[in-house]
């Protein structure tokens, strides 16, 4: 794990377009892969293909292994991408057989704003681009190693690039319509109302991820969400990823 030093940030929702704090964190190196995740399996089998409930994982997960609880052929090519078509339910379990946790909105969000040598680079048009770029490009049939993605000022690889990430409060900024009156509720409605209580709306890159988490169900799998796991900094790390 890498550490990320504590900051503020303006997030694209939420507490009246006023910047938060995000006390410091610890976020995995990479995002979760299919051979580590393959060892999950092998010591949790209540999470198997063909164990798991379908009210924990719809019946797209893991449809790209070829076995019930390993990659199969598809190892050598597949071992160290990131392993994809989990739910949040698995997500979140995995992470807690670690002994850590899911990243939450804020915390994936102020560490995805961070470039090659800025840990703020919101304002910089290069770095707007290689996510626009991203966005607007077809998924390969093959994820690349997470060893081979983007890393960040932070040493977090392929936070940008590589693949959608879960978060552990990844539908906070989904409502229904008629909630929005509530004014105990800092949240806003997708999709065609959310651009009004946006702090940039310009922003398109960071919209984009806020209206994906908002379409997502905890048990949906989807070809290019993948995971990586959190700790707070208060917790001793004891070994590295």
């Amino acid at each position: 794990m890498v550490e990320v030093a504590g900051g503020t940030f303006v997030p694209l929702y939420g507490s009246n377009n006023q910047a938060v704090s995000v006390p410091g964190f610890l976020l995995d190196k990479y995002p979760v892969t299919n051979s580590e995740f393959e060892a999950f399996l092998a010591a949790n089998q209540k999470w198997k293909k063909s164990e798991v409930k379908k009210l924990f994982a719809d019946a797209g997960y893991l449809k790209h292994w070829a076995g019930n609880a390993e990659v199969g052929e598809e190892a050598e090519k597949l071992k160290d991408s990131p392993v994809v078509n989990v739910s949040w339910f698995v997500a979140k379990a995995y992470c807690e057989c670690q002994g850590k946790r899911l990243p939450t909105v804020n915390e994936w969000e102020y560490a995805a704003m961070a470039s090659e040598t800025k840990r703020n680079a919101a304002s910089d048009p290069g770095f707007y681009q290689r996510s626009l770029d991203w966005y607007s490009q077809p998924n390969p049939k093959y994820l690349p190693p997470v060893q081979q993605s983007f890393r960040n000022v932070y040493g977090l690889y392929g936070m940008i690039g590589l693949v959608w990430e879960w978060t552990s409060d990844y539908n906070s900024a989904l409502i229904v319509g008629e909630s929005r009156a509530n004014a105990s509720l800092d949240r806003q409605l997708f999709c065609g109302a959310g651009s009004t209580g946006a702090s940039d709306v310009k922003n398109y890159v960071a919209f984009m991820r806020y209206a994906f988490r908002s379409s997502l169900k905890p048990n949906y799998t989807v070809t290019n969400l993948g995971f990586r796991c959190a700790r707070n900094a208060s917790v001793k790390v004891t070994a590295s990823r």
